[in-house]
């Protein structure tokens, strides 16, 4: 059954991974995106000469953007880039296809660089310049932004990198010559310009690779979550003594007496925009332990790979070889409770908790368990989508076979806040919004205190496991393998 690159394309996976490529899934999206540090950071010339090419390229819109108004043709053409969807990387719940850089990503980037960050490119504190400061203090600048952003930038690099692989592994017969438009910028006529390419193809779009060691999944090695965990220490690093005292004593003022944690990161955050010098301290911590970037990210990426690629391959040699699942048809229902069993199997007996962990610490992410439950319908024919929020509040996913026959399924993790107001209400709610009677709630939990919460809510609900309500462990301390747990 084809799933990933691998498999629609008849290429080894050992040469993609001696070629060092990703082999993505393409059905959905995998949840790994380009960190622009790891290009910096790397001793690959290519890499480095990447980067050089990104801060180019920002510094380029700095200087348009101190010159004056930016008409709002210029604006879209020099900030606004669609996603690159063809590299099958990125967080959408259902195939590839997400809303790339828009006009609020544009305007704020603009803004950015014309006021804070005026410096970009010439920066005197850190040893290079970094795409990812623009993310770090205002809003409309997040690592999804950044991420799109880089893989634009660097899209001529990608198509090389394909064409080059599809050349010698792949049957000509399945690769097409086809017009990237934005594959590199002539800076003489200030314009994005167009290229060709021979890229493999399939279902009328081309498909890029992408090299595992550029990739990170979570955050980025510069981050907002770092900056305001990180404050005090990048406070520390402050030579000039007077400066220091005068942003702690900024900093304390907007501390309100008996202050939530909430409360702290908002002043952090005000002191940011304030003293944006402090990004800079930041950003050169970051630098000194660069060699910490590229191995945390390394195994990120083996981890994912291991779980949502390795994992659901063996989940779906065994969905092929079961000839029962498929010898009679089964409705929707039926169908997805059949692969919340298997994911169950793959969670609670086949590592796949592992997914959830990192340095040993749960990562509780309803996400993670909504992409691999997508996965298992590699070979179906149901319609299976994302449900939107239409004012009552959204479910995972929908499985449809026409009109009359349609299933709500729906991931919680069992500590959820509200996991009980959601078991008592939500679903019935949605059953009535898309006139259906069927649904599946799945509830994973991370501990034996989160178990026994969510059996008390199903006891005082009436509630119990079965087709409608399934449970899942994801802990690791009951697993076999659980002191393996990364």
């Amino acid at each position: 059954m084809n799933v990933y690159f691998s498999d629609w394309f008849d290429v080894s996976p050992n040469d993609l991974e001696d070629y060092g490529a990703f082999n993505v899934s393409l059905i959905n999206d995998l949840p790994v995106f380009i960190d622009p540090f790891l290009l910096f950071s790397s001793d690959k010339p290519e890499y480095q000469a990447l980067h050089e090419k990104i801060i180019n390229y920002i510094t380029f819109l700095r200087k348009m953007s101190e010159s004056g108004t930016i008409s709002k043709g210029l604006l879209r053409h020099w900030f606004l880039f669609p996603e690159v969807k063809q590299n099958w990387l990125g967080f959408s719940k259902v195939g590839n296809s997400g809303s790339g850089l828009g006009a609020k990503f544009a305007t704020a980037l603009n803004n950015n660089l014309s006021t804070i960050f005026t410096d970009f490119g010439t920066e005197q504190v850190t040893s290079g310049s970094h795409l990812e400061k623009l993310c770090l203090v205002k809003d409309g600048v997040g690592k999804d932004n950044v991420s799109d952003f880089t893989t634009n930038l660097i899209k001529g690099f990608l198509c090389e990198y394909t064409e080059t692989f599809a050349q010698k592994h792949i049957d000509q017969s399945r690769v097409k010559s086809v017009m990237v438009s934005h594959a590199e910028f002539d800076y003489r006529t200030r314009r994005w310009l167009g290229k060709r390419y021979k890229l493999p193809y399939i279902d009328g779009d081309y498909v890029l690779l992408t090299p595992k060691d550029i990739l990170t999944k979570d955050d980025a090695w510069i981050n907002k979550h770092d900056i305001i965990g990180d404050f005090d220490d990048i406070l520390e690093s402050m030579p000039n003594l007077e400066l220091r005292a005068q942003i702690n004593e900024y900093f304390l003022r907007r501390i309100p007496e008996d202050a939530k944690r909430r409360e702290i990161n908002e002043a952090i955050a005000k002191t940011l925009r304030k003293f944006p010098e402090l990004i800079d301290y930041y950003i050169r911590l970051k630098e000194n332990t660069s060699d910490k970037a590229s191995s945390i990210s390394s195994q990120k990426i083996r981890e994912t790979e291991a779980v949502f690629i390795s994992q659901v391959s063996e989940l779906v040699e065994d969905l092929r070889d079961d000839s029962a699942f498929y010898a009679t048809p089964d409705d929707t229902h039926e169908e997805a409770y059949k692969r919340v069993l298997y994911l169950k199997q793959v969670i609670e007996n086949n590592d796949g908790y592992r997914v959830f962990y990192m340095k040993g610490e749960p990562i509780k992410r309803e996400s993670d368990l909504q992409l691999m439950f997508r996965l298992t319908w590699y070979a179906s024919e149901d319609d299976v989508n994302a449900e939107v929020n239409n004012g009552r509040g959204p479910v995972d996913y929908k499985i449809s076979r026409g009109s009359k026959d349609s299933t709500l399924v729906e991931f919680k993790l069992a500590s959820n806040s509200k996991l009980k107001q959601n078991l008592e209400k939500q679903v019935e709610v949605y059953k009535a919004a898309n006139q259906t009677k069927k649904s599946i709630k799945v509830i994973l939990y991370f501990s034996d205190s989160e178990l026994a919460k969510t059996l008390k809510i199903m006891k005082g609900l009436g509630l119990k496991e079965g087709k409608e309500l399934v449970l899942i462990d994801a802990q690791a301390s009951n697993k076999p393998s659980g002191s393996n747990a990364k």
